[in-house]
């Protein structure tokens, strides 16, 4: 099976590939929200690398979120329309668990915090404890920085986190002392490719955005009388 992998939750984007053959491509195409410039051109330079065609992909693997919300749009729209161009199978993984994996294939056990920057001094987090398998011990949420300082101080535990979020709030969380995963930033794209290669297909992606665009949020405000 060859499998096709997108990621743009956050202001990185990162592209893989998976050949019946196994081999493993990946490339990160841009860091600065660059998405719809470079995504497509990235997908086929990889595809240029492994000698394949377009329409020899099986699978096209796609993060729904949680993440920022155009990086999202863009990367779930050209899954979309590139897994119908040819005919391919959709599925989707979440940007929490591809760094909970990601930890776990650093090495990382026990009970680990992905971490993903939601702009606005939030975060969107999930929990996870690491053992012989990636089990989601919470559902994914938002929460402010210092709240969850202020809760993981009163519930002393030892935690790993990882994830842009992680790296943007370190201040607020050093002195919790807690075991920070520095080179997990980015949702890894490789570990999008191997759950995608095992997990069953969609039949649509549904964004995971957990809250509405800042767009959204900014004409709200300014109606507001």
């Amino acid at each position: 099976m060859n499998v096709i992998a997108i990621e743009t939750a956050t202001s990185g984007c990162a592209v893989g590939l998976l050949a019946s053959t196994g081999l493993e491509l990946t490339r990160v195409v841009a860091g600065e929200r660059h998405h719809n410039e470079v995504l497509v051109q990235g997908m086929a330079d990889l595809l240029g690398q492994a000698k394949l065609s377009p329409q020899s992909i099986d699978r096209v693997v796609v993060d729904h979120g949680p993440g920022l919300f155009t990086g999202l749009r863009v990367g779930i729209a050209t899954a979309i329309a590139f897994a119908q161009g040819v005919g391919a199978d959709l599925v989707e993984v979440s940007s929490l668990e591809l760094l909970a994996h990601g930890a776990m294939r650093d090495g990382v056990s026990g009970h680990f915090d992905a971490l993903v920057d939601a702009r606005r001094g939030e975060l969107f987090v999930q929990s996870f404890e690491l053992g012989d398998e990636v089990t989601a011990v919470s559902s994914p949420f938002i929460a402010r920085p210092e709240e969850l300082a202020a809760t993981w101080r009163d519930r002393p535990l030892k935690r790993h986190v990882g994830g842009d979020g992680a790296a943007r709030y370190a201040q607020v969380f050093s002195p919790l002392a807690l075991n920070v995963c520095g080179d997990l930033t980015m949702p890894p794209v490789l570990e999008a490719l191997r759950l995608g290669a095992r997990r069953g297909p969609v039949s649509t992606v549904t964004p995971l955005y957990l809250r509405e665009a800042d767009a959204v949020v900014n004409f709200a405000t300014r109606e507001r009388p």
